[in-house]
């Protein structure tokens, strides 16, 4: 490839409305143009990266047994309908009608597509197992699209679906497609970690997530640094801070606390550590046909809610909300902020504290009067035991039940896995023929990357001031010939076409950069775009018989023989 007869369009500034480093980068280095919120152009140099990730996940996927399909990125509405998913999916689901009326949806993913091949296409349990995958466009109409490729509205994924007889043969394929993942993000050469995660929307029982470990990553991984646990904070169990609760030593009291809304005012204006403080957050529960149930939870004035956990708690299974102001006056006849669980004016649906909170005794919490808080509240004297539920997020330093201390990381979502059992077989009447020549439902996995996304994530964790760093895999040139002054010297000329051929020779993914442009200007486009490696080549260096080739993560550059400048590449290529 000569880079005269390629597009190469790079910006000094990225545009305004770049938030994160990959989203400023892929734009100035001319691999995406918005089009409209959250939808991109993949130009030409953007593309080639996609291609790259799209090869690597194939090959994986091929390798692990999977078989390649293609499937509409339309969909009709009524297996959405089937499934429950239509009404469920919320407002990311994009739905369309045609020319007919009829409706259809731009698909966000295919579980409702694939099943239908399955409960029309499989039959037998000797036609078992089976894994279907497709690279497809996908849709969600984000409320808020930003941070470019990171959470676009139309974006690229893989998605595979395993079809098996049973849960034991599903579970081996759910671990095929764990294992496949490994390899697949390791020869992407990303820094990743494979956590254990809420299944979500997708639903099922058996999920992780694949993280890019990043500093602007949107999620938080909990991890033990001295054993192979983690998981995403939405899953990881915190754990009870307290072996046993203390005997009470404080009298119930009543304290004036004015303009004291939050936890930390009252502990400062009490001389209490925010330890000893207990947050009050109340729900509402929506029972069908019956009046909003109250729920009051309680967690450690240091601690935040953990809202997956909270809607896995009985009760709220059917979605739950934070009670509106109205129903915090009613039920408590006061204003937030001062809210307790010491009697309030209505009966509860119930009171629920965090594992920690029902070990504390001696505590601060709100006296349902604004301006007032109780301390020394103690239960069994001042309130009757809690229902007990692990309701917070893990803080850094909490204790792994397994020893050590957990830690936390940012990382981006970029692959997750699923075990769906027979939630979409079921819904669907996805079902085949036992040995027994009974009918029984499918067991389903479903296992997701987003191509599109790897993109940007890979340069979350690869950059610096200068630009873009791509690991080798998926640049898009593994190496740029920079001659300098091309069209003026015979000599680097024939050197470069020369040395060209012999890399092409090799299999090297190489671009000339023959443009009739200054030295600077090439070689700040290059280390904008982020090639692995770059070969300098010019009359005065050629003189003495000298090429300089610098990787992209070094700040010198080797000075090395011409003669031997295809070897040294070549065996530095293997390095990266």
């Amino acid at each position: 490839m000569h880079a005269s007869k390629y597009h190469l369009n790079t910006l000094k500034e990225a545009p305004a409305d770049a938030e994160v480093i990959s989203h400023q980068l892929m734009t100035r280095a001319g691999m995406i143009r918005k089009i409209a919120g959250g939808v991109y152009t993949y130009m030409p140099m953007g593309l080639r990266v996609l291609r790259k990730i799209e090869a690597i996940v194939r090959e994986e996927m091929n390798r692990a047994g999977a078989i390649e399909l293609l499937m509409p990125v339309v969909q009709p509405a009524e297996l959405w309908q089937e499934s429950g998913r239509w009404e469920q999916y919320g407002a990311e689901l994009l739905r369309i009608k045609d020319r007919h009326q009829r409706d259809f949806v731009l698909q966000p993913t295919s579980e409702e597509v694939v099943t239908d091949i399955a409960r029309n296409e499989i039959h037998s349990w000797r036609q078992l197992p089976l894994n279907f995958y497709h690279i497809q466009t996908k849709f969600r109409d984000e409320r808020r699209p930003r941070f470019g490729l990171m959470r676009g509205r139309e974006f690229t994924m893989k998605d595979a679906y395993s079809f098996d007889r049973d849960e034991t043969s599903a579970q081996a394929s759910y671990d095929a497609m764990y294992e496949a993942y490994q390899r697949i993000f390791t020869r992407l050469g990303l820094n990743f970690r494979a956590v254990a995660a809420d299944t979500g929307a997708i639903g099922g029982s058996r999920s992780h997530e694949f993280q890019v470990i990043a500093d602007t990553g949107e999620d938080l991984i909990v991890y033990n640094p001295d054993s192979e646990y983690a998981a995403n904070i939405e899953l990881a169990q915190a754990p009870c801070l307290l072996s046993e609760r203390a005997a009470p030593n404080e009298s119930l009291t009543k304290r004036a606390t004015p303009h004291a809304p939050k936890c930390e005012i009252v502990a400062e204006q009490l001389g209490h550590p925010l330890a000893h403080t207990v947050k009050a957050i109340v729900l509402a529960t929506e029972p069908d046909q019956a009046p909003p149930k109250i729920w009051l939870l309680l967690i450690r004035g240091d601690h935040e809610l953990n809202e997956v956990k909270t809607s896995k708690l009985p009760g709220f299974g059917d979605g739950y909300r934070f009670a509106t102001e109205d129903e915090i006056l009613e039920t408590f006849g006061c204003v937030p902020g001062y809210l307790g669980p010491i009697q309030p004016r209505r009966e509860l649906g119930g009171i629920i504290a965090d594992f920690t909170v029902a070990n504390m005794s001696d505590f601060i919490c709100g006296a349902n009067e604004e301006g007032y808080h109780y301390s020394g509240v103690n239960w069994g004297r001042d309130l009757p035991e809690p229902v007990r539920a692990d309701l917070r997020n893990v803080v850094a330093g909490d204790p792994d039940p397994q020893g050590g201390r957990l830690a936390i990381q940012r990382g981006i979502e970029v692959g997750h896995v699923f075990f769906l059992g027979d939630k979409y077989s079921r819904a669907l009447n996805a079902t085949f023929l036992e040995t027994d020549g009974k009918p029984a439902f499918l067991q389903m996995g479903c296992y997701g990357i987003g191509v599109s996304r790897i993109a940007a994530a890979a340069i979350e964790q690869n950059h610096d001031e200068r630009g873009i760093i791509w690991p080798r895999a998926i640049a898009p040139f593994e190496l740029v010939l920079c001659p300098i002054g091309i069209g003026k010297s015979e000599t680097v000329r024939n050197t470069t076409e020369a040395l060209y051929a012999d890399l092409l020779a090799q299999g090297v993914d190489v671009i000339m950069d023959d443009r009739d442009t200054r030295p600077g200007i090439m070689f700040a486009d290059w280390e904008l775009i982020g090639a692995p490696i770059r070969v300098t080549l010019g009359d005065r260096g050629l003189k003495d018989g000298i090429v300089e080739i610098q990787t992209r993560r070094e700040a010198q550059a080797h000075r090395i023989p011409i003669d031997q400048a295809l070897a040294f590449i070549l065996e530095g290529l293997k390095q990266l």
